[in-house]
């Protein structure tokens, strides 16, 4: 019985060659990327090239992951044959969700996509079905890995932060040419995109057909507005104690609201902070977040909004208010960006360097120069903000800091002050980037720039004509521009 078994799964995860002639409308990636250096924001990384497998599904419109058009500077497309390159550009792209839709530029190449046949989207698969994964080799042969659907989750697979219906498919991967992202295909048609593979575990996790249907219908106008989102930070009730404050019976499941962001879906319904997330429409949530989805099993409550609405439509929510059972009707919008963004792709990071201090507005990709660990190696006070955003909202649209600072005539004494909030300069509050370059060009009382920190060290100051001088030789020196006031 156990050989027989050992068959079935070598069987069942082994690869396969088939020739380059495959109905498949399978696409060659080839994009060039080059983002911002978040420590030194007035210059660029290096370029980095990378390498995958894009699928037609649409009228010169080639679907991709996020991380493929990410920052581009140049996109190639070419046949699995590698005969023909085109020269392509982004159109849609939803970095959260991590999907991407690209287009030939050239009108001659748009003949020469216009002559395949777009592939269909795969309808929602059950656990335990067979899919295929497509690899191309340099030699145009495709490579066919077989799955199997293991699981179904809601996971972040690009920006942190943001959840999205993914599948858990186990496979076999072989190391393949131009395998950054690749197509999951079941039954000839489109199940999801490749967003990461685990060799120990042989697992991949794969974007849901839901996701990529619900981004195709929304970029179908060439109005994209992204996917929808309460608004809310939440935790679980599974502590007694506190399930005993906030009056849940044991029946009872539930999330405690522990933040309601600013300006979003939940704050215009009237959802406040202290409430309980019962429910969405019928769907009762237990105590760690999850309902009963029907073809998945227990998921967790994001996909109720972000994979199952769109932008622009209601729910019912229901909550438990002071003990009380409430509803709310909420009209959903796309998460609001905050005081502190999630991610940058896209935009030029804004700064300014002041005789030697440099500014910057705080960012989870600042964050994230802290290391893989950086949720606990960063600035405490950095990672309070990060937590605890409504505690800093009041009079800013982004969160200034002083990221560090260029040991000069100017800073001296203050040379290993970096990563502290700013909130004033001259006596100016500081809501932004362009805020603090205004505020320094007010005049100087007694020629000396106050600046204003929410720090252990409450101020600094700057002797204004030392710092225009200072400012004049990193100039001179080839810094290419003291401030960025545009993202």
């Amino acid at each position: 019985m156990k050989s027989i078994i050992a068959i079935f799964l070598f069987t069942l995860c082994s690869a396969t060659f088939l020739s380059a002639e495959e109905n498949l409308p399978l696409l060659r990636i080839s994009s060039t990327s080059q983002g911002y250096n978040t420590a030194q924001p007035w210059e660029k990384k290096p370029t980095r090239t990378r390498r995958g497998i894009g699928v037609l599904v649409g009228k010169n419109q080639i679907i991709t992951t996020a991380e493929m058009g990410a920052n581009a500077t140049f996109i190639e497309i070419e046949t699995v044959d590698s005969q023909t390159s085109m020269p392509a550009k982004v159109i849609t792209i939803d970095y959260e969700a991590n999907l991407a839709l690209i287009s030939v530029t050239d009108p001659a190449h748009q003949e020469l996509i216009a002559k395949m046949t777009p592939i269909e989207i795969s309808p929602s698969p059950k656990l335990d079905d067979r899919v295929q994964a497509y690899q191309v080799e340099d030699n145009g042969k495709t490579l066919i890995t077989n799955g199997v659907i293991r699981g179904a989750d809601v996971v972040s697979s690009f920006v942190d932060g943001h959840f999205f219906l993914a599948f858990e498919v186990k496979a076999s991967m072989q190391s393949a040419a131009n395998s950054f992202t690749i197509p999951i295909i079941k039954e000839g048609k489109l199940l999801g995109l490749l967003t990461s593979y685990s060799s120990e575990e042989q697992l991949l996790d794969v974007t849901a057909p839901e996701i990529i249907r619900a981004f195709l219908d929304d970029a179908r106008d060439g109005k994209y507005k992204g996917f929808p989102s309460l608004g809310i930070t939440t935790s679980r009730t599974s502590d007694p104690h506190l399930r005993a404050w906030l009056k849940l019976s044991d029946t009872q499941g539930g999330l405690f609201i522990q933040r309601v962001t600013r300006n979003s879906a939940a704050q215009n319904a009237g959802i406040e902070q202290g409430d309980v997330l019962l429910a969405i429409d019928d769907h009762k949530l237990d105590r760690k977040g999850y309902y009963k989805s029907e073809n998945y099993g227990p998921l967790y409550w994001g996909h109720l909004i972000g994979g199952s609405k769109k932008t622009g439509e209601t729910v019912t929510v229901s909550l438990l208010r002071k003990g009380e059972a409430i509803s709310k009707k909420v009209t959903l919008t796309r998460q609001p960006e905050g005081i502190i963004p999630s991610h940058m792709y896209g935009k030029a990071p804004r700064y300014l360097v002041k005789g030697g201090f440099v500014f910057q507005e705080l960012t989870t990709s600042y964050l994230e120069i802290f290391g893989k660990d950086w949720k606990t190696r960063a600035p405490l006070a950095l990672l309070d903000a990060s937590n605890h955003p409504e505690d800093y909202e009041k009079g800013r649209k982004r969160l200034v800091i002083l990221s560090r600072t260029i040991p000069t005539e100017a800073t001296l004494g203050y040379e290993r002050i970096s990563s502290v909030i700013v909130t004033k300069v001259n006596g100016k509050g500081i809501a932004d980037i362009p805020s603090l370059v205004e505020a320094f060009k007010t005049p100087a009382e007694n020629g000396i720039h106050t600046i204003e920190l929410d720090d252990v060290l409450k101020k600094l100051y700057l002797d204004a004509a030392i710092a225009d001088k200072m400012d004049e030789n990193f100039l001179k020196q080839g810094l290419p521009s003291l401030s960025r006031v545009e993202e």
